[in-house]
């Protein structure tokens, strides 16, 4: 699938006018990392491959910097893991010494977001502050990254009035660069936070009525289908899942799960894994499968750890606690709804704490 994008047309025109073998490279790994973005690894890898042969025979401090942000955004959408860390940061150092400020603003907001999906506000705030003090008013990727980080963080912590002003900016920035995987990537992250803050709300209150988010996971499927694909395209299946439970679609969600989960568990999701897992319990157990249901909702108690997310420790003990009382477990029903009460309130807890150390360092509004 052809990446179909005014930054890759660029991109190219501005490989094949390069004046020199550095700036071609350099815009070369510009390219493989918007590939990586669209979830073309293969080509990418390829162009990286190519480009370290080159670094190697003619080492230069800025490509080689370029190179390191490429490999770390590489090992990013390969399984949203946290090894792009140290990739990024030695990027980051890299350019530092090369004088590149243009690549420093960009790795210090591509390890601000990073931070936002370990879930460490110190360093997102640090790495944030960083990105905005270097950032070009017109340096679109720098500015569009950074917005969608500290959107999704303001989101995280209940400030949603406080996310929009943010959300917009990324769009801004990214329809400014032409970069249509960044527009992908707000559209999806913006449709998980807003499934997330549902699914909450539905445990919490299950007789509230709640809005149809079907229309934000099939807009990103549909979007990336348009421009070439996305690296989060495998995640979108799994999103769409989520919606279709709160809406009691249970066979379509469970047959989504069944098909999607294993391979999304791989790409950056295993920290869901007990509340998608209990997710199909109760399915199974809203489709007549007590036997079903119970071996999933055990196994979603054996994912449960201290590497999970608190608020999906609470969502996986609230529903735990729906799927046991269905199948007439009042004792076992009890005590994951202790469980989730105790969690849900640590996780307000989480979010005054972001929302108060992201207002102390000026990161609330643009």
């Amino acid at each position: 699938m052809s990446i179909r994008s005014r930054l890759m047309a660029r991109l190219e025109q501005g490989i094949a006018a390069a004046p020199n073998q550095l700036a071609a490279g350099v815009l070369r790994a510009q390219r493989a990392m918007l590939q990586a973005r669209h979830g073309q690894l293969q080509p990418a890898r390829d162009e990286l491959t190519q480009l370290h042969q080159v670094s190697f025979q003619h080492p230069h401090p800025r490509l080689m910097a370029w190179l390191q942000l490429a490999e770390g955004l590489m090992s990013y959408f390969t399984d949203f893991g946290p090894a792009a860390r140290d990739r990024i940061q030695r990027a980051l150092a890299l350019a530092e010494a090369a004088g590149d400020v243009e690549l420093q603003a960009l790795a210090q907001a591509w390890l601000a977001h990073l931070a936002y999906t370990a879930h460490d506000v110190l360093a997102l705030v640090a790495h944030a502050g960083g990105s905005r003090a270097l950032a070009a008013p017109g340096q679109h990727d720098a500015q569009a990254r950074l917005a969608i980080a500290l959107g999704l963080a303001l989101h995280y912590a209940g400030r949603w009035d406080l996310a929009q002003a943010w959300y917009a900016k990324a769009r801004r920035h990214a329809a400014e660069e032409g970069d249509d995987a960044g527009v992908s990537a707000l559209m999806y992250n913006m449709a998980e936070m807003r499934t997330a803050q549902m699914r909450h709300e539905s445990l919490a209150y299950p007789t509230r009525a709640r809005p149809d988010l079907l229309l934000g996971a099939d807009s990103v499927r549909h979007y990336d289908a348009a421009v070439g694909g996305s690296a989060l395209a495998e995640l979108t299946p799994v999103l769409r899942a989520q919606v279709l439970v709160m809406q009691g679609d249970y066979a379509q969600a469970g047959a989504l799960y069944e098909q999607y989960l294993p391979q999304a568990m791989t790409k950056g999701l295993a920290r869901l894994g007990s509340s998608l897992q209990a997710d199909m319990a109760w399915c199974q157990a809203q489709l007549g499968r007590p036997e079903l249901a119970r071996a999933q909702a055990l196994a979603a108690e054996q994912q449960l750890d201290t590497r999970c997310d608190v608020d999906d420790r609470a969502a996986t003990h609230s529903r735990l606690s729906q799927v046991f009382d269905a199948l007439g477990e009042v004792q076992e029903a009890a005590r994951h709804a202790q469980l989730a009460q105790q969690e849900w309130a640590a996780f307000t807890a989480v979010q005054s704490m972001w929302a108060e150390r992201l207002i102390a360092a000026g990161l609330d509004q643009p």
